[in-house]
């Protein structure tokens, strides 16, 4: 059973089919690493633009999953987006990508990717 992500409302959109639960697993770990990736490089160059676009890209994905840290992601995406550079958000930061990595890691090795 998986501990870092959910897939209860990924087998709803998918309505029975294994193959398109397959393929959304596949799409989140093609996808949100990357994206995860853009973060831990954008937050410290204070680059607020590819902040918000990153981590709003990544907030269907991780909401549909359930990776638990969709409230934080949106944190870290509003300080991108109304550029609150007097806020530290490197603690959001971390607890994000970690559920990131946590997640793909299991998730690859849930569907053999």
């Amino acid at each position: 059973m998986p501990q870092y992500y959910k897939l209860g409302r990924v087998r709803e959109m998918a309505d029975g089919d294994e193959d398109f639960v397959a393929a959304l697993a596949a799409a989140f770990i093609e996808e949100v690493p990357e994206d995860a990736e853009r973060l831990k490089k954008a937050v410290p160059e204070e680059d607020y633009y590819e902040t918000y676009q990153a981590a709003h890209k990544m907030k269907p994905t991780i909401d549909l999953f359930e990776l638990g840290i969709l409230e934080t992601l949106i944190e870290v995406q509003d300080w991108g987006k109304f550029e609150q550079g007097d806020k530290n958000i490197d603690k959001q930061l971390q607890t994000v990508l970690t559920a990131v990595e946590n997640a793909t890691n299991e998730i690859k090795a849930d569907f053999n990717l």
